[in-house]
């Protein structure tokens, strides 16, 4: 059986969480889409944003990862994709309820916002809480539409 596939980007800022959060994927069994950026020269947030949402939209991805500085700017420009539902989290509740809630598909982080272990508990969150549906699926349907 295929692994599912999560698509992670971000900015000159946040290449070191990347990479961490990259590792960790990796060693949960995910494949990871790498979309960049690779180093620390300074880059536009929004095309990694935009090469997200593509990603996401084209079914190469069925998730992902985004990082900035405060994960601000970059999940402002990924939400600019129908397909994409970004939630800017700064605790695993956070990152908990974008799931449960707004079936967020792409999890967004400020690197110089939160420490690697917090990070880490987002992303647990995020991998680990399944959509309620519910009275939250017409919520959502209305946030594509």
């Amino acid at each position: 059986m295929a692994s599912e596939t999560i698509a992670i980007a971000c900015d000159h800022a946040g290449v070191e969480l990347k990479d961490t959060l990259k590792a960790e994927l990796s060693g949960r069994g995910f494949d990871v889409l790498d979309l960049g950026t690779n180093g620390p020269e300074s880059v536009d947030y929004p095309d990694f944003g935009q090469a997200m949402g593509d990603a996401i939209e084209s079914g190469r991805a069925s998730r992902g990862v985004l990082i900035c500085g405060s994960g601000i700017g970059i999940s402002i420009a990924a939400n600019r994709n129908p397909a994409v539902r970004a939630a800017l989290c700064q605790t695993g509740l956070m990152a908990k309820l974008s799931r449960q809630h707004n079936d967020a598909n792409v999890l967004a982080l400020g690197a110089r916002l939160v420490g690697v272990e917090t990070a880490l508990d987002c992303l647990d969150a995020f991998l680990n809480t399944d959509f309620e549906g519910g009275r939250h699926q017409r919520r959502v349907d209305k946030l594509g539409a």
